[in-house]
């Protein structure tokens, strides 16, 4: 068995199993793909196994470079191709982020691309706003009432906080026109928006926003009337300080509440608003500007720590420090999952929050999942910024930004 490309807690399937659903034409757990060429029917297959309608509870498998019959492809396998298929994980394209590996086999002299996909623990998956299923052989879209079966699949003990029911918290506290109008269409496919007979809580339920007739605390602070009320520390505090120590007078001060988004955008317009320009004349007639920080990568840096901060069990909001010097980003809890100091930023990804992860990407806050730290380092290496400083411990994660010099 070769090393993983990518990784995140699946169950092991050794070459002998591997070997095994090769050759077994009737499993419906495999789907052979002679190349990989579509990529469309590549994710609906990932969907169709994660989401795991049977109820196996063990890993699908996609082998591509194997022909419908099982008989080799000869396909080429090679590292741009693994990196290939390990990307189809995080490009925001299924969601929840589904959980698999790809490797590189050699089965009975054949080549093959592996991935395998684990069975999601927050049914149903979404492929492009659509729940996919595997029936048999058959890939195909969902019924509602596999859908129902999907959602009733969840249970209480294995959900993350952010989808967990929230004790007394009824449908009321949700504001209801506000995910009809402006959430549905982004995270259900229209097409299903147009056909889709199912009441509103039926929706909410699919998309975890609901959980045994409450709300979930997920949806509470995407879309709550009083996010702030049910979370108390739900929030982004902002401190502009004339000084490099936090004792140093403050210049000003803002502290950023609402739902998800309105806390986002309030982080956005300030972060905007406190970056200083400074102008260079190349030439007469051109002017070269260079901000102090670059705004992208303070964006990342920020929506990674209100994605990936603990909500539960503490007061603490995501603290934004805006020194002479420096910008600090502070999140409550510490590293989560498979995520550890030494691979921090290098593609290792888990998520404390996935359906906060989740309406962030459907709201436009986040493109593509694990890139965030990069981006920013690469943003800030163009603008002539330092690498950014993290700190690590067990309560909290924390960024340094210096300035450009």
């Amino acid at each position: 068995m070769q090393p993983s490309v990518e990784g995140s807690g699946v169950n092991p399937v050794d070459e002998q199993e591997l070997e095994r659903l090769r050759v077994h034409l009737e499993s419906d757990r495999v789907e052979r793909k002679r190349s990989a060429a579509d990529r469309s029917k590549l994710r609906r297959n990932i969907c169709a196994f994660a989401n795991d309608l049977p109820g196996h509870g063990r890993p699908g498998v996609i082998l591509i470079g194997v022909e419908n019959d099982g008989d080799c492809s000869n396909s080429t396998i090679d590292d741009r191709l693994l990196t290939t298929l390990a990307g189809m994980k995080d490009d925001g394209n299924i969601l929840p982020v589904p959980s698999l590996v790809v490797q590189k086999h050699v089965l009975s002299g054949c080549e093959v691309a592996a991935i395998i996909v684990e069975p999601s623990r927050s049914p149903p998956v979404r492929y492009q706003g659509r729940v996919w299923v595997r029936v048999g052989p058959t890939v195909r879209l969902a019924t509602p009432e596999e859908e129902q079966r999907l959602s009733e699949r969840r249970r209480s003990g294995q959900r993350p906080f952010d989808q967990s029911p929230a004790p007394d918290a009824t449908v009321e506290a949700l504001d209801l026109e506000y995910i009809e109008t402006h959430y549905l269409s982004h995270a259900i496919a229209q097409d299903v928006l147009d056909t889709n007979q199912r009441s509103l809580d039926q929706q909410l339920l699919s998309l975890r926003l609901l959980a045994d007739g409450a709300p979930t605390w997920g949806a509470l602070l995407g879309f709550g009337r009083d996010p702030q009320g049910w979370i108390p520390g739900a929030y982004v505090q902002f401190l502009r300080i004339d000084g490099t120590d936090v004792t140093d007078p403050i210049r000003s001060q803002h502290v950023m509440t609402g739902r998800l988004d309105d806390v986002l955008r309030q982080l956005d317009e300030l972060l905007k608003l406190n970056i200083s320009t400074r102008t260079e004349v190349a030439t007469v007639s051109r002017e070269a500007r260079w901000p102090d920080y670059p705004l992208a990568a303070l964006q990342q840096l920020a929506r990674n720590a209100v994605m990936h901060r603990s909500y539960e069990g503490t007061h603490a909001p995501v603290h934004v420090y805006w020194y002479s010097d420096r910008v600090e980003i502070r999140n409550p809890g510490g590293l989560y999952g498979q995520v550890t100091p030494e691979n921090f930023g290098e593609g290792a990804v888990d998520y404390r929050n996935p359906l906060i992860a989740e309406i962030m990407h459907h709201l436009g806050f986040a493109q593509r999942f694990g890139l965030g730290v990069p981006l920013a380092r690469k943003e800030l290496k163009e603008n002539g910024n330092p690498d950014p400083e993290f700190d690590f411990q067990p309560t909290r994660v924390s960024v340094t930004v210096r300035s450009a010099s």
